[in-house]
């Protein structure tokens, strides 16, 4: 299993994501990874670099156990004390999918569960 290759990689991105996330308090964002940053840090043969995180209140609510790359993400995100911020009191959920683009969807979670 890698452990924390990615760690670098999605540092470089992180003023991005960042700037993607703020904008996402409006409208969806979505940008273009380069996937040969990617590759450079580890292969992932198959199993590709696709994955879902979904954030509650700062806090990953699904399994991103079995992806490396999500894991790296997320790690970033919940050290990055502006990311946090944005995070809380919101639903996030950040994806890639086999075009190589990360999609970041934000809504407020309703105070009446």
């Amino acid at each position: 299993m890698d452990e924390r290759n990615y760690l670098s990689t999605w540092q470089k991105y992180m003023p991005v994501i960042r700037l993607h996330l703020k904008r996402s308090l409006q409208d969806e964002q979505q940008f273009k990874l380069n996937i040969t940053d990617f590759e450079a840090a580890g292969s992932r043969g198959k199993s590709g670099y696709t994955f879902n995180i979904n954030i509650e209140n700062g806090k990953v609510t699904n399994n991103i156990s079995g992806s490396a790359v999500a894991r790296d993400l997320y790690e970033l995100l919940k050290a990055d004390e502006a990311v946090k911020a944005i995070l809380k009191d919101k639903n996030v959920k950040i994806s890639v999918g086999k075009s190589f683009v990360l999609n970041i969807k934000t809504t407020h979670l309703s105070s009446y569960r």
